[in-house]
């Protein structure tokens, strides 16, 4: 990248010369990530208000350019100069110090500081918005910043989680002395913020949990050693321990505030003892800490850390669902770029049948991301303002994005890889990076198997948490009056069998293994009706009715895949949904999910 007559940017920005360019494929530097997201356009203009839109478009746009543009190469530029512990000075003394590459710094200035992508939604006037900026704006913004960095997105949802629950459970004390500062506005005044939770005998089963709590001379200090912590050098952690003298389980954790640096101005102690060496998102590191009586502040009651944690950790959930969606939509850009300028055997690649089949199946994956999380987002100002039926909505939909859109992108991504062919596992291009940062978001709070038991087992069969979701998906599908009766059904039957199967699964624990399979039937039955509603909103993008028809055959439905199969039906949605824009009108798709055509996976 720096011969700048030949980067990828060049081509990206100016336009593909194979000439020029040696007949190699460009990629998506350069390029505006909002402008070329006629989707994300499209499901703003449903899911915003008119004023939210005219205001925050272009900021977007401008954020848009930056995403694919600066960020982009920062990002690149850090995947390959991650951080370096300094455990001494040149004195002798132990300080263990992460040094981070200039364009880490850069980075973070971009989304704390440029964007405020953390406190948005916590402050008033924020981007000149009157109040506290919607939610679904926050997602959007994570969305395009997550095509290109995703490391940096744990700094920036931890410090956004941390501020809720501080403001939820801190005493009116604590909030005094942190709420301030991590909600500056500028750099060098701002506090970032991280959670501290898995110990090496404390997992996925955080009860388990081995650091202890003692209150010394009026002053909590905790003892021992967390295994992963992540945005290791945070000014203030939010971090689980077990007082002295509390019970085993989850009843005996309590969450606690701990900052880096005490009012004094001396460190607090605890050591960070080294940065693990991981898959992906290599801009962040990720430690191991030896707690030493560290003075930490408790937040809440005593008896109540984990349910309070989870608060953050559901809030992580939903993020990294947004992060897998942004991936995947790059990924499906970066395959677009290759197959509408790679020309083999004569034809442009997006001519070829199997290129393009290669293409839908990261294309939907992707659209099914943005369906769920924009209905997330937008359920969720009414849930923090108190509605239980909006708050149930977002109970369910969190560890549904994060099982299925995470697992999915690391599908999206490696067929993304594939379709650049040899250049695609060469570093110089971002196809390796996206493949592996997207294999990290399968472990971060909590595996698939997990996210499922929570689903299943606590959301459907505790708390009844489906029903909700259920009714707003019915209602949704009751409102699309445009829709064919016969694809209606199709739908309302295909959601009444996921929901059916999810309760028969949640009904008995002997049913355990049929969790995930449970939980991606949800999400895929909740996809596609989305999916068909938004396409037959006034300023929805038509389009997305196809998809839905795509998640409905190859998701849900059952088929034979030794079948022969009439793909008319198909080869037709895929000249709409390759195009820059959307140009199809509904009655054009509505005749395409009406063909009765031979269905295959």
């Amino acid at each position: 990248m720096s011969d700048q007559n030949f980067s990828p940017s060049t081509s990206a920005a100016s336009g593909y010369d194979p000439k020029q360019f040696g007949h190699v494929a460009p990629d998506t530097e350069g390029l505006n990530f909002f402008d070329i997201d006629q989707s994300l356009q499209a499901s703003l203009r449903v899911y915003a208000s008119s004023d939210l839109y005219a205001h925050f478009q272009p900021i977007m746009q401008r954020f848009g350019e930056v995403a694919g543009g600066e960020l982009d190469r920062l990002s690149r530029l850090v995947d390959k100069n991650p951080p370096v512990l300094e455990q001494r000075d040149r004195f002798g003394r132990d300080f263990d110090r992460i040094e981070y590459h200039p364009a880490y710094h850069q980075m973070e200035k971009i989304g704390f500081e440029d964007f405020q992508i953390h406190s948005m939604c916590h402050r008033e006037n924020a981007h000149g918005w009157t109040g506290n900026v919607p939610q679904l704006v926050k997602y959007t913004f994570r969305y395009m910043f997550s095509q290109s960095e995703i490391g940096m997105m744990c700094p920036m949802n931890m410090s956004d989680a941390t501020i809720h629950v501080l403001k939820s459970y801190g005493s009116e004390e604590l909030k005094a002395y942190l709420l301030p500062k991590l909600m500056a506005p500028n750099m060098k005044d701002m506090w970032r913020a991280t959670q501290w939770m898995t110990e090496k005998a404390g997992g996925s089963d955080v009860g388990a949990l081995e650091t202890v709590a003692k209150k010394e001379n009026g002053v909590w200090r905790l003892y021992g050693e967390k295994w992963f912590a992540s945005h290791t050098d945070a000014h203030v952690s939010l971090a689980l321990a077990r007082p002295e003298g509390a019970p085993e389980g989850i009843a005996g954790v309590a969450m606690f505030a701990l900052p880096r640096y005490l009012k004094d101005g001396s460190r607090n102690k605890y050591r960070i003892v080294r940065i693990k060496e991981k898959l992906g998102t290599r801009s962040l590191a990720s430690c191991e800490v030896v707690l030493e009586g560290a003075e930490a502040y408790l937040v809440g009651r005593e008896d109540r850390g984990i349910k309070q944690m989870m608060e953050e950790v559901n809030m992580s959930r939903l993020s990294h669902g947004v992060r897998a969606t942004g991936q995947m939509r790059r990924a499906f850009n970066e395959s677009m770029q290759v197959a509408r300028n790679r020309t083999a055997w004569g034809k442009k690649l997006l001519e070829h049948p199997l290129m393009r089949r290669q293409l839908i199946k990261i294309l939907i994956p992707a659209e099914q991301g943005l369906a769920v999380f924009m209905l997330a987002a937008s359920q969720l100002d009414a849930a923090n303002a108190g509605s239980a039926d909006a708050a149930s909505i977002v109970r369910m939909i969190t560890p549904l994005i994060k099982i299925r859109a995470c697992r999915d992108a690391v599908t999206a991504t490696r067929s993304a890889l594939e379709s650049r062919a040899g250049n695609g596992v060469i570093e110089e291009w971002v196809n390796s990076k996206l493949v592996r940062d997207a294999h990290i978001a399968l472990v971060w709070e909590g595996t698939s198997n997990i996210n499922a038991i929570d689903v299943i087992r606590r959301a459907v069969g505790k708390t009844r948490a489906h029903e909700p979701l259920r009714e707003l998906l019915n209602g949704r599908l009751a409102h699309a009056t445009q829709l064919p009766e016969a694809y209606r059904e199709r739908l309302k039957t295909a959601l009444d069998r996921a929901f059916s199967f999810a309760e028969q699964t949640a009904s008995s624990p002997a049913n355990e293994h049929l969790s995930r399979q449970a939980a991606s039937g949800m999400y895929h039955a909740t996809s596609a009706v989305m999916l068909a509603w938004e396409a037959c909103q006034p300023n929805g993008d038509a389009r997305k009715l196809l998809t839905s028809r795509f998640v409905l055959e190859h998701r849900l439905e059952p088929a034979d895949p030794l079948a022969p199969r009439d793909g008319a039906w198909e080869d037709a949605a895929y000249t709409l949904l390759f195009q820059d824009t959307c140009t199809a009108k509904l009655a054009e798709t509505i005749a395409l999910v009406s063909d009765n055509s031979a269905r295959a996976r």
